[in-house]
Parts: C-alpha cells; structure tokens; sequence
C-alpha cells in the first residue's frame, strides 16, 4: 500500500460525512458540473469543485487538500467515461462509504461518441452537445432529489427553469454556426475535445491531441495538420485555455514555412471554464464565448 493511499484511508477514518448538515455539501471534479449543481441546487446546497479554471482534467491529480473535501462530502459528482482518469482509484474509494456519482452514466451508448485511437473508449467531452448536457443535469437532479427529499420540488422546479435556458442556448447554437458556410466548418484545436460539438452542430473536428492529453503531440501530429491545412486552404486554428498551445503554434510556423497563412482563430475554452464571477466562467456562457468565437474566426475566412 503506497503511502499515498495509507494517507487517505487516514483522513477517511478522522473526518466523518456530515448528513445532518443545514445544507448538503456536494463536490464536484469539474466546473461544468459545478455550474450545472449551483443552478439546480440554488441556496440549497453548498457546492466546492476541485478543478478551476485553466486545469486539464485528463492530467489531473486529487491533492491532500481534495482529499480531505471528498472525505467530507455528502456527495461526489464526476463526469465519467475516464475524464478524470488519474483520479479513478480515489473515487472508487470513495464510492465504498458514500454516494459517488458519474453523470455521464445513463446517457444511451448511441448518444456516445467512440473516437479511434482511445482504447475504444467512448468521448467523455459531452458538454459540448449542449442537448446532451441536459441529460446530465437531469441526472445531477435525481440524485439530489433521491438523497434530499424534502427540497425534492424545489430541484426539480430549478432543473426545469435551466434545462429550458440550456434548450434555447442549444438553438440559439445551431443559428449561429449556420451562419458559416458549409466548405468553411473546420475546427482544428489543440487536442480533440469537440466532437460532439461536431457532432451536434455540423462541424468537421481535428485535434492536434487525441481525445485525452496525456499524450503530447508530436512532429507526426503536427505534420499531418499542416497537410490538412495547407491543401484544403484552412485559414484559422484555435487554441485551447486548459492545454499546452505549443503544437498549435507550431503547425502556425510550419504552414508560414510553406508559404501558407493560417491565423490563431481565438482561444476556447475546452475542459475547463473561465474565471468565477465572469460570464465565461459560466456553462452558458463558455459556450456562447466558444460558438461566437467560432463563428467570427470561421466566418470571416470565407471573404478573404
């Protein structure tokens, strides 16, 4: 047994789960599912994320300061499907004394996307299908109905006022990238979260990365971009705000080398949202930042 694990088998021990508390207290891993329990939750529940704003999830590890939030947690939300995948023997413990939550379980495989080269994994990046993130809050709801039944009605009314913002958002979405012609809807990024963006709003996604970033990319990968690039005459690639940019740049220096200007299209946010107290560091508005982003890089290619 490492020490590591010694430690939080220490920390289970000490600290117990307060399930008499005013108020739930919820962890989530992410700041999507953070923002998904605030709205559902309201003043109903207090809520702590370990991940904030810049942090890649695939990389992530749980430090002693998370533990001890865990620990304490009445319940842990994660999103599942090997996202957090350096954190997956800590909630596996965890799940053995409490209630440990992945949203993404329930979602119809067929709404999944299972890219090549991840171990026939399935895409965990599902926020980014705005229709199929609703599936996740109404997950996020039953929980905190089936645990907190006493303010059961109230979750539910708070789901069903989002879910209807999340519905609009998700047309307004699709409105949006129309507004790109057809031959122009190719997002190139630094690793490949946005499939099902693709997916959903008739896109034709290229990362630099694979589906996770545990990988870095390589001269291979860079190469094989700027051949996409170059013969398809691409003009935009987007970096990411939660991974390394430095592929990115580089397919910008190679295509320059061969005598082709591909310009930095803007910067979205992947696995991670903006800072708190700004419109970003909202799930709806990360979204309306990414899809404006999007479409103005994208756009604007086509008249040049």
């Amino acid at each position: 047994m490492t020490k590591y694990m010694i430690s939080l088998l220490l920390i289970l021990l000490v600290i117990p789960c307060y399930a008499d508390r005013d108020k739930l207290y919820v962890v989530s891993t992410t700041g999507m599912i953070a923002d998904a329990l605030e709205n559902v939750g309201g003043d109903l529940i207090t809520v702590d994320s370990l991940m904030g704003p810049g942090v890649d999830p695939h990389l992530y590890k749980a430090t002693a300061n998370d533990t001890k939030k865990l620990a304490r947690a009445d319940i842990i939300f994660y999103n599942g499907l090997h996202l957090e995948g350096k954190m997956q023997k800590i909630l596996m413990t965890m799940s053995r004394r409490k209630i440990v939550c992945a949203i993404t379980n329930g979602i119809p495989e067929s709404k999944l996307i299972k890219p090549e080269g991840f171990d026939g994994l399935h895409d965990p990046h599902i926020w980014f299908n705005v229709s199929l993130w609703q599936e996740a809050v109404k997950k996020i709801t039953g929980v905190l109905c089936g645990v907190d039944q006493k303010n059961a009605q109230a979750y539910q009314k708070n789901s069903e006022a989002y879910i209807k913002k999340l519905q609009t958002l998700h047309s307004w979405a699709q409105q949006q990238i129309n507004l790109i012609p057809q031959k122009s809807r190719v997002l190139i990024t630094a690793h490949d979260a946005f499939g099902y963006m693709g997916k959903a709003y008739g896109f034709e996604v290229m990362g630099l990365q694979g589906v996770s970033t545990v990988t870095e990319s390589g001269i291979k990968d860079i190469e094989r971009i700027v051949q996409v690039i170059v013969s398809r005459n691409i003009k935009a690639i987007f970096e990411e705000t939660s991974v390394m940019n430095k592929g990115v740049e580089a397919v910008i220096e190679h295509c320059k080398e061969l005598g082709h200007e591909v310009k930095m299209g803007g910067s979205l946010f992947s696995d991670a949202m903006g800072e708190p107290g700004t419109i970003e560091g909202t799930y709806v508005g990360m979204v309306e930042h990414n899809v404006k982003t999007i479409v103005r890089a994208l756009s604007s290619t086509d008249k040049e």
